[in-house]
């Protein structure tokens, strides 16, 4: 299954959600992160706490979903209210979308604990919701199906 993980700067979120995914389950997913108004960087804690809890941060970057229109994604999944309420580019308009509504730790703005507890905490949700996505692809769930699967485990 193809995924697209959405948010607006592609600096956090969003790059979260495609390590995650990606060292998880990336036999049955095939990932891809991107942005409405990408940072051109992605955030530094992002990097340092994803490779703090074992995952993989070779390669990852900010870039816009323009750079996708060949992709064809199965599903798009928005992590960031403010994309959520975007209109995605017309090839996208085939792709399933569903949002996940992940806070995000980059905003936190407290000191260095603060900070790392609210990175975990991210990192930890997304790893439970990357889970059952995971199964799902592997039982073949498509279409409807997979839809209201997620929405029964908290996308919207």
């Amino acid at each position: 299954m193809k995924i697209l993980f959405v948010c607006t700067h592609n600096r956090c979120r969003s790059v979260l959600s495609e390590a995650v995914a990606r060292h998880r389950a990336g036999d049955v997913l095939d990932v891809r992160s991107a942005g409405s108004q990408p940072a051109e960087v992605v955030h530094p804690l992002t990097l340092h706490y994803l490779a703090e809890a074992g995952y993989p941060v070779d390669g990852l970057r900010s870039q816009s979903w323009d750079a996708f229109a060949d992709f064809a994604p199965d599903l798009v999944i928005t992590v960031c209210d403010a994309t959520a309420g975007e209109a995605c580019p017309l090839y996208l308009g085939q792709s399933l979308k569903v949002h996940w509504g992940l806070s995000d730790p980059s905003a936190m703005h407290g000191d260095e604990a603060a900070q790392g507890a609210a990175f975990r905490a991210c990192i930890d949700e997304i790893e439970r919701r990357v889970a059952v996505l995971a199964a799902l692809a592997r039982d073949g769930v498509q279409g409807a199906a997979l839809r209201d699967a997620l929405l029964a485990q908290g996308a919207s």
